[in-house]
């Protein structure tokens, strides 16, 4: 394919991009990354989720500069994740450690420490309210549980409900895996795809493509439509090795934690005993990523599950799920049809022209 050399459009260009900024800010109102961060939490977190980049200021800067479009802040985000250096590897985060604000189980009723709600949207009406920005009922509703807060500890540590379905041996058996894991961000996705790419793949994916091709799944275009064992939102500490001993895993030090969701799904299953027989077990669809993004996780443990069990239907084939929900990739490709095709479509126009004579 080639295209046609455009000269002398430099100003029209410039002028373009001054006009973005005009009628970004034409209204007299520039956004703070501040307001930003404190009042769009979950754009703030679907934004570092994409983007692989686990920084709310920066993650704020980019909506800031993007005008709140999810594709164009995650494009800003990982060009500038591009240029940071890889200083240290984090040590194995074990989630059991999760510090917990948010737990649910769609499984059981009552599990080990309660359901815990926490924050979440799910229990509204979702009913635009006129009276949303009143100061005065802000702040008391701030107060309150800023008093709350104090005097309670906000953030608790719970087993896992599915660690009472693995005691009664009702999960199925998985081998610990000694292998380093892959790292899609420095080796290009290969096929096969290892687990560890595609959960890498499918946690940086799109939030409205992950969630639609696990809508698909639930509604016949794909053969798993799980349980939700548990669902959780909370905060995980990470470590690093000590620097001058880095095979020392249990020398390290802590260099802050991060807000992530977990999900753990749960997907009947049949397996085949020596006798020929079949018996029901259960098998785990797993889901995590950076921030509140509940919907997302949940997504990704059914596609998690899945590409476990590779077949023709769509949802079932990794090369069709994991190449086709990247922002940038899909963003980028379909936005390059506005580039110029003067040399394509005129070869094709001159085909048509011969045929009609």
């Amino acid at each position: 394919m080639a295209y046609v050399t455009v000269k002398g459009g430099r100003e029209a260009i410039e002028a373009s991009i001054e006009k973005v900024r005009y009628e970004q800010f034409k209204g007299g109102v520039i956004l703070k990354a501040e307001e930003v961060k404190s009042s769009m939490k979950s754009l703030v977190d679907q934004v570092m989720s994409e983007a692989s980049l686990y920084d709310e200021d920066l993650a704020a800067l980019s909506i800031c500069q993007g005008e709140g479009s999810p594709e164009e802040c995650v494009f800003l985000l990982r060009a500038y994740r591009s240029t940071l250096p890889r200083k240290h590897y984090s040590l194995e985060i074990k989630s059991e450690e999760m510090r917990i604000h948010r737990r649910i189980s769609a499984s059981f009723k009552d599990i080990p420490g309660g359901q815990l709600l926490g924050a979440s949207r799910d229990y509204t009406h979702r009913l635009l309210d006129e009276e949303y920005f009143d100061k005065e009922a802000i702040r008391q509703v701030v107060e309150k549980w800023d008093e709350l807060e104090m005097h309670e500890e906000s953030e608790l540590q719970f087993p896992k409900v599915l660690d009472y379905l693995r005691a009664q041996k009702m999960m199925v058996e998985y081998p610990v895996s000694e292998e380093e894991p892959d790292d899609v961000t420095k080796v290009s996705l290969t096929f096969p795809s290892s687990r560890s790419q595609r959960l890498q793949v499918l946690t940086r994916g799109q939030t409205g493509a992950v969630t639609a091709l696990g809508y698909a799944s639930l509604r016949g275009f794909g053969s798993v439509h799980p349980t939700v064992g548990e669902l959780r939102v909370g905060r995980l500490p990470v470590s690093i090795a000590n620097p001058m001993d880095e095979k020392d895993e249990d020398d390290g030090y802590s260099i802050g934690d991060i807000e992530v969701t977990e999900v753990e799904s749960i997907i009947p299953t049949f397996i085949e005993r020596e006798d020929k027989s079949r018996e029901m077990r259960f098998e785990i669809g797993y889901g995590i990523c950076f921030g509140q993004n509940e919907s997302k996780a949940i997504a990704m443990s059914i596609l998690d599950n899945c590409l476990e069990h590779p077949s023709e239907v769509p949802t079932h084939q990794e090369e069709f799920v994991l190449l086709h929900i990247d922002s940038v990739e899909a963003t980028g490709f379909i936005s390059h049809l506005k580039l110029p095709h003067y040399v394509t479509f005129q070869a094709e126009l001159d085909g048509v022209r011969k045929e009609s004579k």
